[in-house]
């Protein structure tokens, strides 16, 4: 059972789907009880967008071991792609408390929180999953986000410094530091992270109209 549960996660990651449901399939019919079976399934359903179907897999996994981590990871995934924040976020406690401690973890728990507006409950799961990998770049751009909001800006500009550091086509990031050295009243450090980010972007906006007004009042 295990070896068609490995092989198909193996199909699955080279992205022979077919061949992975197939084996999926007959894991569970050799053993209707086999809850590593179901989320797998269930890994497979997501990442075709079956995302209903997904969730029904998880939960039947989770029927057969509450104890599943990956389950719990799984549908909590799944909800946050249909926009049900609240679940996501009771399920990825579920997998935290069933021993899942890993940065992707922290990271989708912190922007669960973050779709819901409460950024307090945001930063310190998006500070963990940094904690954890700090070369998950998406990561730390969204920390430095966070951070930014909540007005803790010398600590954004250094999240977000690193990741250009990582990074040196992040548009959105050269536009947030942008943002973050006009609220340091340091136009001209502002000035050359918009520009930086209208180069790499040329249709983002946002960077340009920041660029535009910095340009009008520093001619003033």
């Amino acid at each position: 059972m295990t070896d068609k549960n490995q092989l198909g996660v193996k199909y699955m990651q080279e992205g022979k789907l077919e061949e992975a449901a197939k084996l999926f399939n007959e894991a569970i019919e050799e053993n209707p009880k086999d809850a590593i079976a179901y989320t797998n399934f269930g890994n497979l359903l997501a990442m075709v967008g079956e995302l209903e179907k997904a969730i029904t897999f998880f939960e039947k996994a989770i029927g057969l071991d509450e104890k599943i981590a990956t389950a719990y990871y799984g549908a909590g995934n799944a909800f946050y792609n249909l926009g049900q924040f609240k679940d996501a976020i009771d399920m990825y406690r579920n997998a935290q408390s069933n021993g899942l401690e890993e940065g992707d973890l922290f990271f989708m728990l912190g922007m669960s929180f973050y779709q819901l507006g409460d950024l307090v409950r945001s930063l310190p799961n998006l500070q963990r999953a940094v904690e954890i990998n700090g070369e998950d770049v998406d990561a730390k751009f969204q920390y430095g986000l966070c951070l930014a909001q909540l007005e803790h800006i010398d600590e954004a500009i250094t999240q977000l410094t690193d990741v250009i550091k990582r990074d040196d086509q992040h548009a959105d990031a050269y536009f947030n530091l942008g943002v973050a050295y006009v609220y340091k009243d340091k136009p001209e450090e502002a000035l050359q992270m918009f520009t930086k980010a209208t180069e790499i972007q040329p249709d983002h906006l946002l960077a340009g109209n920041g660029k535009k007004q910095i340009e009008e009042a520093l001619s003033k």
